[in-house]
């Protein structure tokens, strides 16, 4: 009678292995697709453009969009709770006007740079707050974030203000170079929120719980799991990337302007799920969404070599995006079949 019975046992123990361990597999799958891609790109490009891959040219891949993988990382915390920010382009924009402005008037660098970040972070908080205890949808909270921080950029000022200070435009001007290939402090700086970030969701219990909220709100309160703070959290986070990314924007440019990243925050949600985060939250990577801005960076960079009109970016991110839209509700659908 034993026997009998510890022969389903195991079959049931296998099966039930043999599903997890799909599970864990498909949700690397569009990271994998994202890598996949990104090889290809570089390979063709290469093959069209003989000196594509040289040190120079991949190098400047990092240092022309250290903005965007800075608020992508932000997005990813977002996202990955089931939320959406689309706030980030505007408060890049009003953190880097309002640091241009400051700069302008004489006040030191060391003071500016925090007071940008803590911009971003108040207006994170605020858009946090209306969608944890108002009830606010993220896409209407974050859009009022949007409509607030463009307002705010243009009260600043209406026009350009050129940055002069020396210890901004040392963040883009130092180059630390070895055998051809160099990165600047703001590439660094973004390397350093990928890295950040990711220890943050791999090993903290503040990043498990990230993901919890997102594989299912309220079976993360039945854990005991504190969903408000961490919701609120996460998009103070975003709001502190979008005031970094302001000062690493403005530290390339050598400028503030208000109408700086329209349309960004669409750039950096693409990366994101193009790098294998679900729009529906609970799974995804941040590294993923490194790599989903290496490869909006590498289309763009291509299409300039091609000597075309940079629309072709647009819609080539847009027909990329999407494709991972489609095999991320595959990837849920036969997930849900499984259960």
């Amino acid at each position: 009678m034993t026997r009998v019975l510890e022969a389903p046992t195991r079959r049931t123990t296998t099966a039930s292995r043999y599903s997890t361990f799909m599970s864990r597999h498909a949700s690397l799958m569009p990271t994998f697709a994202a890598v996949a891609i990104l090889i290809v790109l570089l390979i063709g490009a290469q093959a069209r453009f003989p000196r594509f891959l040289s040190p120079g040219n991949l190098s400047a891949l990092l240092l022309d969009n250290a903005y965007l993988v800075v608020l992508a990382v932000g997005l990813t915390f977002v996202i990955l709770t089931g939320g959406i920010d689309l706030s980030v382009g505007s408060v890049m924009a009003f953190t880097g006007i309002l640091g241009a402005s400051l700069l302008a008037q004489g006040i030191p660098a060391v003071v500016v740079m925090p007071v940008m970040i803590v911009a971003g972070a108040l207006i994170g908080l605020l858009i946090g707050i209306l969608v944890q205890y108002f009830g606010v949808q993220p896409f209407i909270a974050s859009l009022a974030g949007l409509f607030l921080a463009r307002g705010l950029a243009f009260v600043v000022s209406l026009a350009s203000i050129r940055v002069e200070d020396p210890a901004v435009l040392w963040l883009q001007r130092t180059r630390f170079s070895v055998a051809g290939w160099y990165i600047t402090p703001t590439g660094i700086i973004a390397l350093l929120a990928v890295a950040i970030a990711f220890v943050v969701l791999v090993w903290t219990r503040f990043g498990r719980t990230v993901y919890a909220i997102g594989g299912g709100e309220q079976s993360a309160r039945l854990m005991g799991l504190n969903v408000a703070r961490t919701k609120v959290t996460v998009y103070v986070i975003s709001g502190i990337c979008g005031g970094l990314a302001g000062l690493l924007l403005t530290a390339y440019s050598g400028a503030g302007y208000p109408r700086n990243g329209i349309g960004t925050e669409l750039d950096a949600i693409a990366a994101v799920v193009i790098g294998g985060t679900l729009l529906t939250g609970g799974t995804g990577y941040v590294l993923g969404s490194l790599v989903g801005v290496l490869v909006y960076g590498t289309i763009k960079k291509v299409i300039s070599f091609m000597g075309a009109e940079q629309a072709w970016t647009q819609i080539i991110i847009g027909a990329l995006l999407l494709l991972f839209i489609v095999v991320q509700r595959v990837i849920v659908a036969r997930s849900q079949r499984r259960r």
